[in-house]
């Protein structure tokens, strides 16, 4: 027989814990929080409890192109110029080398694709990580990272959820054992305690986020929030 485990029983390790009000974080000058009608649209079919596991993946993949566009908008550009259809040629411009994908698995894939499609000759590497919902601590299960960094000068490290900010800090640490670089945190929903974790783990990493929520529940995640990204993703269980 199987047992269902009730609320009350249900771990609670955020219990006790202080967390920031949002006006404490949201302000911070490396804290990008986007704001367009746009995203909002967005954020609403993810944030609802009835949408399906293939419309979630379509607006992930969008909110993910908004993300990309605000941590790139200082980015370096290599002038070229293009032949166009009048004859002339027009100028231009292109990324400069040195950019990388790192996703945190397992939610964090559904951002690749529309990170891939925007910037296709960039690598992707995989942090696999584990938050142990006991106590929230995160676990590296694995990691698929270049063996050097050398040529490298911007990572952009992508996970939907920014909750403890647990993952994304195992995450940092990992890569700033040999990258010096810039880091960008792209995500899609955060909330307070998670931003300020990662902020003071690392003196100069960015966030960019598509929402800020409020507060964590009592198990960790993020309120109102959207549930867990990575099941509601793949749908491995029912929404």
């Amino acid at each position: 027989m199987m047992v269902v485990q009730q609320e009350h029983e249900r771990p609670r390790p955020m219990a006790g814990r202080e967390q920031p009000p949002r006006d404490a974080v949201v302000h911070d000058p490396r804290l990008t929080v986007l704001d367009h009608p746009l995203v909002t649209t967005l954020l609403t079919t993810l944030r609802h409890q009835a949408t399906p596991a293939d419309a979630f993946a379509h607006a992930l993949n969008e909110l993910t192109r908004f993300t990309l566009w605000a941590a790139l908008a200082n980015e370096p550009l290599e002038p070229v110029r293009v032949p166009s259809p009048t004859g002339l040629e027009a100028p231009g411009g292109r990324l400069a080398n040195g950019l990388a994908l790192v996703a945190i698995a397992r939610a964090g894939l559904g951002m690749l694709v529309a990170a891939r499609a925007l910037l296709p000759e960039a690598p992707f590497y995989i942090i696999g990580a584990h938050r142990d919902e006991q106590t929230l601590e995160p676990t590296i299960l694995f990691t698929s990272l270049p063996p050097s960094y050398q040529g490298l000068r911007h990572i952009l490290l992508l996970d939907p959820m920014l909750a403890t900010g647990g993952s994304a800090v195992a995450a940092l640490r990992h890569l700033r054992q040999a990258f010096s670089g810039a880091i960008t945190y792209l995500g899609i929903i955060g909330a307070p305690y998670g931003v300020q974790q990662v902020l003071n783990a690392d003196a100069t990493v960015r966030i960019v986020l598509a929402a800020l929520d409020d507060r964590l529940n009592d198990q960790g995640f993020i309120l109102p929030g959207l549930g867990d990204a990575g099941d509601r993703l793949f749908a491995t269980i029912p929404i």
